[in-house]
């Protein structure tokens, strides 16, 4: 399989830029009450954002810690008129599941990368928050009889000592963490959050690992760019490790689970036939790969699959929302270290433990707010297609996402001097392969490693968010008011698009004269961000003022040194 670069750099970034990122993005307020997420995103929750990176190595240790650095000090923003409380915990679930053998660099691909977290914890540090109120949590993150020499424990722990950040600290001393009976007697809020879903189709209780899901706690799910069982474990499998055990196995039937502890009144009493009719719906309607032989408690099957995605949507309607990212400065293909590589050489029908998996070098941070859309932008990047994963169209159905077409999601490319709004199309890819779901039945033979990759019509989906239309008049445009204002040294300028255009945003002093032209050229119809750097300009009043055909509005800003 030929491999292509992941990204290519779409846009030069400005000098002052290049120098310090934050310059652009860093709106950090000496002792300041409030910290929220960047304002773009907020206002943009069915959006998805890329950030391409620029380590050299999967050991790049510096390389990988400045982009968890720099992309956490940009994302977030301190001021003292609005947002969360500084106070705020900040809960964060990476993907450091148990991690067996020595600490060697073939490994690093199971994992969230451990010096990208340190990194993104560090810029937290540096917009104001202390370390005792940024708390690591991961159900599967074990040192036990059943993972004695966990590797991706003593990176976390390193983590946690250097930054001052919390792993496992409850103050019980019980390690929640560990595999056993999910105990109703639990202290809430310091060890467990618990929350009921009267409408679960297969939960009726999960109980999260405090603080995450706390009332004062924002949620930050940091998972990893890699192959798994279900295609690509992202942010939605990734979330399922916020729980305590044995609620989090859920690649496990519920039998299975009940014999593990976890009580009876946790679960739906009639999961089994609401599942299945829910698998029937699906088979029906075309769901690729859903008819795959098994039954509910089949893992890799079409049912099985059915019952896994089922459990992921219950524990996704359960939580607050949050961010969503998936750190793929590299990304894995196979599964764990199994995979279809043998000395270098791809071979993709070699069988299960006879090959190896590989990581290669993507750089590229995928986030946003809604975590299937970022998962669906994440599965087209690794070569595969998300109308073919039954969890997306099991999502739609549950009105967790409104579509299942990567292509009609808003994607932006996240650079230091601005979110760029880009047609997915215009991204290469990366092929990532899996074993999941693989078509070897009924006469099929599809490798055992392989994409799933086959066209799938949207036909149900919205229209495309980024269009060319050439030569269209818009009809409405929306200049909004700069973020921050007033502002030092630098601000954000956002404006919408119902039609591609041609379009000037043009900067004015209070004496009427331009001093800048921030953008000048054609830009596709949706929301687009610009930002301004003021640079050295005199404190004072400035304009901003957007010009399409037949149309421009101007807004005031107050620069203050």
């Amino acid at each position: 399989m030929k491999r292509r670069k992941f990204l290519q750099s779409l846009s030069t970034v400005g000098a002052a830029s290049a120098l310090s990122p934050d310059m652009v993005f860093g709106r950090s307020v000496p002792n300041a009450q409030y910290i929220s997420l960047h304002p773009f995103i907020a206002a943009n929750p069915e959006a998805v954002f890329i950030k391409q990176t620029q380590a050299v190595s999967r050991i790049d240790s510096a390389g990988k810690h400045t982009a968890g650095k720099n992309l956490a000090r940009q994302l977030f923003v301190t001021s003292d008129n609005g947002g969360m409380p500084i106070s705020t915990l900040m809960a964060i679930k990476p993907n450091a599941t148990c991690l067996q053998g020595p600490a060697i660099d073939d490994r690093l691909g199971i994992v969230t990368d451990p010096d990208f977290m340190e990194g993104w914890i560090r810029g937290m540090l540096d917009l104001g928050l202390q370390g005792e109120q940024i708390y690591m949590r991961e159900g599967n993150l074990l040192r036990d009889a059943y993972c004695p020499d966990n590797q991706a424990r003593t990176w976390y722990d390193r983590i946690a000592a250097d930054t001052g950040s919390h792993l496992v600290d409850f103050d019980s001393g019980r390690d929640m963490t560990a595999r056993g009976v999910a105990r109703e007697n639990l202290t809430e809020g310091t060890e467990v959050i618990w929350r009921d879903l009267p409408d679960g189709v297969v939960f009726r209780r999960i109980g999260f690992l405090a603080p995450l899901n706390a009332d004062n706690a924002y949620n930050i799910n940091i998972s990893k760019f890699k192959a798994h069982g279900m295609g690509m474990t992202l942010c939605a499998k990734n979330w399922q490790g916020t729980n305590i055990a044995p609620h989090l196995h859920y690649c496990m039937s519920v039998p299975r689970q009940f014999d593990r502890g976890l009580p009876a009144g946790h679960i739906n009493p009639s999961y089994r036939s609401d599942v299945f009719t829910l698998f029937r719906q699906h088979l029906e309607a075309g769901v690729p790969r859903w008819d795959r032989p098994g039954d509910l408690d089949t893992w890799n099957s079409g049912p099985g699959m059915e019952m896994w995605s089922q459990k992921t949507l219950d524990n996704l309607a359960a939580s607050n929302p949050g961010l969503h990212v998936i750190e793929g400065v590299y990304g894995r293909d196979g599964n764990w270290m199994d995979g279809p590589w043998v000395n270098g050489q791809l071979d993709v029908n070699i069988a299960s433990g006879r090959g190896n998996a590989r990581d290669f070098m993507t750089n590229v941070v995928i986030f946003g707010l809604n975590p299937l859309k970022v998962d669906m932008v994440g599965f087209w990047l690794s070569g595969h297609e998300p109308g073919n994963v039954g969890l997306f169209h099991s999502g739609r159905d549950r009105g967790l996402t409104d579509r299942i077409n990567p292509h009609s999601v808003p994607t932006y490319l996240w650079n230091d001097d601005g979110p760029e709004l880009v047609a997915l199309s215009s991204l290469e890819r990366t092929p990532i392969l899996t074993y999941s779901m693989q078509r070897d039945y009924d006469g099929q033979t599809e490798p055992r490693w392989h994409l799933m990759n086959e066209p799938y019509e949207y036909a149900d989906d919205p229209i495309t968010a980024v269009t060319s239309t050439e030569g269209a008049r818009p009809e409405a445009k929306v200049l909004g008011q700069n973020y921050p204002n007033p502002f030092n040294p630098a601000t954000t300028i956002q404006f919408s698009l119902p039609q591609a255009t041609d379009v000037r945003l043009e900067i004015y002093n209070n004496a009427g004269q331009l001093v800048e032209v921030l953008t000048d050229g054609h830009r596709a119809a949706g929301t687009h961000a610009v930002s301004w750097d003021a640079g050295r300009r005199a404190s004072g009043t400035y304009f901003y003022r957007l010009v399409t055909p037949g149309f421009q509005e101007t807004r005031k800003m107050v620069l203050v040194r």
